[in-house]
């Protein structure tokens, strides 16, 4: 991703990155991609680096570090070219940041503000050097003795403290990420001091690789090739094999006994093939040379880090995409489950009365004369009953409280079923490879596992049976957690019987079913040819039971002598399109196979719209006692993520090679 900076301030630039700073970490909370402070040093690189230092005159911040007792204050000082900051032989005296900067800068009005921004506060000047020695926000001076071109910065200690607790590393972390330039000063206690040359490291290659400008405060019989070794090694160390390109100078600092008192100030001294004095060379860095690799070098790393996780951000919504189609999938099996054992001679009984209120005349009279035929045939069944009662009464058909009682097992196991699908941390379901809801959920895992996702789908799971049945586990998503938690401590008994409520609402024919089975009567009516309806008049005149003739005399008998299974397809919910249940219908003798047939295809549509009626209120009351809130809530953050990914896609092609201009 290529750049280079012109010399214009490039308002385009300004906006996408704007759009970036607050669609990224909107997305990163969201999506429960991690621990927010990991985009604090990305946040601070745009506040700090890219939105107020897009104007070529803004000054180099150089800010001046290093550890405990290695001179940063002395060094300030001397560059400053007066003590403005406190100096003396206790580690860590220094707990704010100091800026100087020169006098000609307080004449322009927005530069204090734009100094100040990644810092997150508003500019203080300093009023008294002891305010120096207690935490606060960063206080600026000005000093006429700074170059024009620079800004100087006192940073605090970095390592100072214990047992891995820094006092002030959070506040030098804020000043240095600001800096345009880093002078790193050390000493030959520390120079090898990995966890020292580690954060600085961190500091100038994380977003945007940085240069420095390295002191030695030594010994004087260190020769200049020991301190050149030396240095050289604290380099490698930050920036490891392009050490050379990116250190400006090396210098050192002599060990000095007036130094050390505070009565004269730091005399520093070129080492290697340094030719110009430590003031001369700072003077000579050309902030526009070094802005323009230093913008390209950030915007590049910011930019790349916003794609990284605009990828793993759609990833994640990939994840919950899978899992909310998991859940309700789980959800439509649990429904029909529910119902798995209703009673569905009432809805068929139901239909006959109202077929054959609409036979036409002549059918009911001749149907009047069919049930005189087959009287000989009632008695026949009925003997038969008697004789396999020993002569007892004829069997009783189900009574309603066994429906009842059979309805309420079948709810209350699903509803625990859904329950635990609900909180549970993983949903298994199974279907048909070929469900429409099945290759979704497989397409979105192959976006999740793909070699540029950021993660990887270890919460999911899939297996393939013999019968093309896949198998999906899936793991449940941290974006939903809080509403599984809440979930599960509800009064789920309280829960379960406001479920087993509505059982007598399913076991009733309402005014909506009887419209749309006389709809369906209708249907059958129109859709009956000619031959169909001489068929209906000679079967009802002879007594053979086709189809239609079949239904009345099945239901309305209630004589039958076996019985037979037909799966009804359903349409299912959400969706999914090979749902089925099992109708037991009744066969008589005499029915032949072709009439069975013709049955089944009227018998079908009649329990499918009874059946999908009553889905539609199991499924309201699992949605609103069990799972409405959670797969309310990923759909809410599924199609609000779509939308923050959408705006970042858009900010990224915009900034791709992006130059001001």
């Amino acid at each position: 991703m290529g750049f280079s900076m012109s010399t214009d301030y490039n308002e385009n630039i300004s906006s996408a990155l704007g759009i970036l700073r607050r669609e990224i970490p909107a997305l990163h909370r969201l999506l429960k991609l991690g621990d927010p402070e990991e985009l604090r040093p990305w946040e601070h690189m745009i506040d700090g680096k890219l939105m107020p230092r897009l104007e070529p005159d803004f000054p180099l911040t150089c800010a001046i570090c290093g550890g405990g007792s290695s001179g940063k204050s002395t060094l300030f000082n001397t560059l400053a070219g007066e003590k403005l900051s406190p100096t003396g032989g206790k580690a860590g005296i220094n707990r704010r940041v100091l800026i100087a900067a020169h006098p000609a800068f307080a004449e322009k009005p927005a530069f204090l503000h734009n100094l100040y921004q990644p810092f997150g506060c508003d500019p203080t000047a300093l009023s008294d050097k002891d305010q120096l020695t207690s935490p606060g926000d960063p206080v600026y001076t000005l000093a006429s003795s700074v170059s024009p071109h620079i800004i100087l910065l006192d940073t605090p200690d970095f390592d100072t403290g214990a047992k891995g607790v820094y006092a002030n590393r959070a506040l030098a972390r804020q000043s240095l990420e600001t800096a345009d330039l880093l002078i790193y000063i050390f000493t030959n206690s520390n120079y090898n001091n990995r966890d020292n040359t580690d954060f600085i490291s961190e500091m100038l290659t994380g977003i945007g690789t940085r240069q420095c400008m390295l002191i030695y405060r030594v010994y004087p019989g260190f020769s200049d090739a020991d301190v050149t070794e030396h240095a050289m090694t604290v380099a490698e160390n930050i920036y490891g094999t392009t050490a050379t390109d990116n250190v400006l100078g090396i210098y050192r600092a002599d060990e000095d006994n007036a130094v050390a008192a505070g009565t004269a100030l730091m005399s520093i001294k070129p080492v290697r093939n340094e030719t110009l004095s430590f003031p001369d060379a700072l003077a000579r860095i050309e902030p526009r040379r070094i802005r323009m690799a230093l913008f390209s070098s950030i915007l590049n790393d910011v930019l790349a880090r916003a794609a990284g996780i605009n990828v793993q951000a759609v990833a994640a919504r990939h994840s919950l995409s899978v899992y909310v189609d998991a859940l309700q999938a789980a959800q439509s099996r649990c429904v029909q489950e529910a119902l798995s054992h209703f009673p569905m001679d009432r809805v068929m009984k139901r239909f006959a009365e109202i077929w054959l209120t609409t036979d036409p005349a002549h059918i009911r009279f001749l149907r009047k004369t069919g049930r005189i035929v087959e009287t000989p045939v009632r008695w026949a069944v009925k003997s038969m009953r008697w004789i396999k009662s020993a002569g007892g009464p004829a069997p009783a058909t189900p009574a309603d409280t066994d429906a009842d009682a059979d309805l309420k097992i079948d709810l209350i196991s699903a509803a625990n079923r859904m329950f635990a699908h609900a909180v549970g941390t993983k949903v298994v379901v199974s279907l048909p490879t070929d469900d429409p809801v099945a290759q979704r959920m497989c397409h979105a895992m192959g976006q999740v596992s793909s070699p540029d996702a950021a993660t990887q789908s270890e919460g999911f799971d899939t297996a393939i049976d013999q019968n093309g049945i896949t198998e999906f586990s899936i793991s449940a998503h941290p974006v939903l957690e809080a509403l599984q938690t809440r979930l599960q401590t509800t009064d789920w008994k309280a829960g379960l019987q406001r479920i087993l409520s509505e059982r007598a609402s399913l076991m009733t024919m309402t005014a909506g079913m009887e419209a749309e089975l006389k709809t369906l009567a209708d249907e059958f009516r129109r859709k009956m040819g000619i031959l169909d309806q001489i068929q209906q008049t000679f079967s009802a005149m002879l007594n053979v039971l086709p189809a239609t003739a079949a239904v009345t005399y099945i239901l309305a008998t209630g004589d039958p002598v076996g019985a037979a299974g037909i799966k009804v397809k359903l349409a299912g919910l959400f969706g999914l399109k090979d749902l089925y249940a099992l109708v037991a219908i009744p066969a008589t003798a005499g029915v032949k196979q072709a009439d069975i047939k013709q049955l089944e295809t009227m018998l079908g549509p009649i329990a499918e719209t009874w059946l999908n009626t009553k889905m539609q209120t199991v499924q309201r009351l699992f949605e609103q006692l069990i799972t409405g809130p959670i797969i309310a809530e990923g759909g809410t953050v599924i199609n609000t993520a779509e939308d923050h990914i959408e705006r970042i896609n858009t900010c990224l092609q915009s900034l791709k090679g992006a130059a001001p201009c």
